[in-house]
């Protein structure tokens, strides 16, 4: 029954905070594409994008920590193993909800910016390559979308539960005197 409780509020929250992270990380790429888009001088864009990466990527860590600490003070049962399986559902659900808004920013959002971002790779390589690289390239440009899916997808799960089983080996803390007994 405990195992049951634990399960299911493993899901509880690693949905919310799959959701949390999907959305964070989401708005990182509106936010880091607008930057490209707006007029702001080059190396002025590349301070804000270091500066927006670094706190998407330590705002990352500190989610998925804090929702691991907080199940596993709200469960005094909950394991090491528990707390890694809470993080991998947490990056499973939330490398969902980013590539699914990956998805979606390449094929109805913003396809003609990644149109164009095509074009001027292809105008740029065209004299360095042959016809069959050519075709294989518009081939590419036409899943484009499908391709930013599901290697989004595989990036962020394995970062996520990279991160995970990094996190988990603490959470929650052992007792190293625990089964400490003095000699007599």
């Amino acid at each position: 029954m405990e195992q049951n409780v634990i399960q299911k509020n493993m899901w509880n929250t690693a949905g919310k905070a799959g959701l949390f992270l999907g959305l964070a990380a989401a708005a990182f790429l509106f936010i880091s594409q607008g930057l490209e888009q707006a007029g702001i001088p080059a190396i002025l864009k590349s301070i804000l994008n270091f500066i927006l990466w670094s706190a998407k990527f330590v705002g990352c860590i500190w989610i998925m920590k804090f929702f691991m600490k907080k199940s596993a003070s709200e469960n005094e049962s909950v394991t090491n193993s528990d707390t890694f399986k809470l993080g991998m559902t947490m990056a499973f659900l939330s490398a969902l909800v980013y590539s699914a808004f990956a998805f979606a920013n390449v094929a109805f959002i913003s396809p003609d910016l990644f149109e164009g971002q095509m074009e001027a790779i292809m105008q740029q390589m065209a004299p360095m390559m042959d016809s069959n690289t050519m075709s294989i390239m518009e081939k590419y440009q036409d899943n484009l979308a499908q391709i930013t899916f599901f290697s989004n997808l595989i990036y962020c799960f394995l970062y996520g539960m990279i991160l995970s089983f990094i996190l988990s080996r603490n959470i929650p803390s052992k007792d190293p005197f625990a089964d400490y007994k003095p000699a007599e």
